[in-house]
């Protein structure tokens, strides 16, 4: 196929970006930077657009992107600001939307206008859909929340939503990515390895995770398969608390996982941003299964010794 891939050159699309290229696609990736990024990601055979998608005149129908568009046969969207790497100002959280809702919305209206839109559109959500909980369980028929993240997620898929009535849409309400090289995991190894690591908060909070490599292979069946529709969660089939996690952690890597981080310094660093790991929800698919979906890495032990050891690099 040929794909368009937007918010694609992060800790998911160094991993998407190979795998969907060995699968024999032709990809156009939309970056801010692409100088930059293809240089990290070495990917010669990518063509590159480089422009904000979050802005309207990126869209403009002379230009690169929408010409990218035009020629595609499915999109991946998981254009987004990072979201626990700084405090929620009115700024930061005007850029948590707008990176991700504008960007989803211009996307659409775009599609709207070609004669022949693509035939697929994968979608980025997140699990923060559902708000958080310590004893709650969600699957993806459970209602959203009404917290920050809650709303940003269900408005980030009601923009989705409106794309033309020829595109399938796959929404991936996708967990805590664990990889080596970046994310909260890359975050805590270092600590781990040097024997400080352990529990962040109350330790009972509920992580529903996913390894990167399932995570790309969930996307890449998304786009492959007819049919997939519709919401699917993109976590592992076994959630554990912070507490399982940090020691589970701590015992693959033979470092103690003794010290917990108090919540209160998280919000020093964070803010509001820290609920992202100081909070959590207990969710599971429902949907996977059925559609014939198996992990690579089911099981968190063997995950976090993948993970490791691709740090390790």
């Amino acid at each position: 196929m040929r794909l368009l891939l937007l918010g694609c050159t992060g800790l998911v699309g160094r991993e998407l970006i190979p795998m969907l290229l060995q699968q024999g696609h032709e990809l156009t990736v939309v970056s801010r930077r692409p100088e930059a990024v293809r240089m990290e990601l070495g990917a010669a055979e990518v063509t590159w657009v480089g422009v904000d998608p979050a802005q309207s005149s990126s869209w403009e129908k002379a230009g690169a992107l929408h010409a990218a568009l035009e020629a595609a046969e499915g999109v991946v969207n998981l254009a987004g600001e990072p979201i626990a790497e700084q405090r929620w100002t009115p700024e930061h959280l005007k850029r948590l939307f707008d990176s991700r809702i504008a960007t989803t919305e211009h996307l659409v209206q775009a599609m709207a206008g070609l004669e022949q839109p693509p035939s697929v559109l994968v979608n980025a959500s997140a699990v923060g859909f559902y708000g958080t909980s310590e004893t709650a369980s969600f699957v993806e028929s459970s209602a959203g929340g009404d917290d920050v993240l809650g709303r940003l997620c269900q408005a980030w898929e009601a923009a989705a939503a409106q794309k033309p009535l020829a595109t399938r849409l796959v929404v991936v309400r996708i967990g805590i990515v664990l990889a080596g090289d970046g994310g909260a995991l890359g975050k805590m190894l270092p600590v781990f390895r040097a024997g400080f690591g352990g529990p962040i908060g109350t330790g009972r909070q509920w992580m529903s995770w996913i390894h990167r490599t399932d995570l790309c292979r969930l996307i890449q069946t998304a786009l492959e398969t007819p049919a997939w529709s519709g919401v699917v969660n993109g976590v592992a089939p076994k959630p554990v608390s912070m507490g399982e996690f940090a020691s589970t952690l701590g015992r693959c890597l033979g470092r103690p996982s003794l010290l917990p981080v108090p919540g209160p310094v998280l919000h020093l660093l964070l803010g509001d941003g820290a609920r992202v790991v100081l909070d959590g929800q207990q969710v599971r698919s429902e949907r996977l299964e059925p559609l014939g979906f198996r992990f690579s890495h089911p099981d968190l032990i063997e995950a976090l010794a993948s993970a490791t050891k691709t740090s390790r690099r």
